[in-house]
């Protein structure tokens, strides 16, 4: 019997998260606080009170998001006895504070850089992703690589769900040749950029450097990274999977069934939303799963 904590990505925020927890915890509260001084602006606020279209912008979204998991994971104090710890894109960040291989701030101004070089890649070439239903990985894959442009698959989300990322046209051409294939659907997404894919490139240099300069500890707990998919406790072996996850697809399905091998009966999602919650279920049914937000 293995607890498993897991940590969201980018897309399942909202106004008013954490507002609660910096209410009712002065341990929040001063993380939150100590979250500003570090980003040199009230993300409070905007986390708060903002717009639907403020917390959309990836050098907030990405922050507040890990701040609201982390913080939650902090506010359980002893409860919080994980056996291992894993979260999706973004999230795998909020999964190394909670085991102790990052800081606090040190995981923050990760994210942070992140944020910014992501944002940066996405201006100076714009690209997309889309939501692929309905199909094997194997049919995804293939017609990826069938076309020129560049076209992979990025986030391996549950069995019969795959997100491709890649360049306008390489995507518009791959949902096409998706549909003509048999998928339910082929949506294209309200995203910024391609995540996990070579046009990220520029920003996984950019974010290598200030990967590098980050002190990595031995984790309290094996963390499943998207990258490998197995628990790493190795700091080397951790700083390398994060320097490749930007242009590496996020092994979702894969890193789910791999804690389930190795023990894990129960999941617990610690951040805004419930999507890692469905997508437990929809790899094995008889997962335990549970969230708190």
């Amino acid at each position: 019997m293995k607890k498993a904590y897991v940590f969201p990505g980018q897309g399942a925020q909202f106004v008013g998260m954490g507002k609660e927890l910096y209410e009712t915890s002065p341990l929040a509260k001063e993380l939150f606080e100590k979250a500003n001084e570090v980003l040199g602006f009230r993300i409070t606020d905007l986390m708060f009170e903002g717009t639907d279209e403020e917390l959309r912008q990836t050098k907030v979204t990405q922050p507040a998001i890990f701040l609201h998991s982390v913080i939650l994971a902090k506010t359980l104090g002893e409860e919080f006895q994980p056996d291992m710890t894993a979260g999706h894109s973004l999230g795998e960040f909020s999964a190394l504070v909670a085991a102790g291989a990052l800081s606090f701030e040190d995981g923050l101004r990760l994210v942070h850089a992140r944020a910014l070089a992501m944002q940066k890649a996405c201006e100076a070439n714009p690209s997309t992703m889309a939501a692929i239903l309905g199909l094997p990985d194997e049919k995804v894959e293939e017609i990826c690589a069938s076309i020129d442009d560049v076209v992979v698959a990025a986030n391996y989300n549950c069995p019969g769900q795959i997100v491709i990322s890649g360049s306008n046209s390489g995507i518009e051409k791959a949902c096409e040749l998706m549909k003509e294939a048999g998928a339910k659907r082929a949506l294209p997404l309200k995203v910024g950029g391609a995540f996990h894919s070579p046009l990220m490139e520029p920003a996984r240099l950019e974010l290598m450097e200030a990967i590098e300069a980050t002190e990595i500890h031995a984790p309290v707990c094996p963390v499943y990274q998207n990258v490998s998919t197995v628990g790493e406790t190795n700091p080397a072996t951790i700083k390398e999977n994060l320097i490749a996850q930007l242009t590496s697809p996020v092994k979702w399905t894969q890193s789910v069934q791999q804690m389930i091998a190795d023990g894990a009966t129960e999941f617990v999602e610690l951040g805004p939303g419930s999507v890692l919650q469905g997508l437990i279920t929809k790899i094995d049914r008889s997962a335990s799963v549970s969230g708190k937000n």
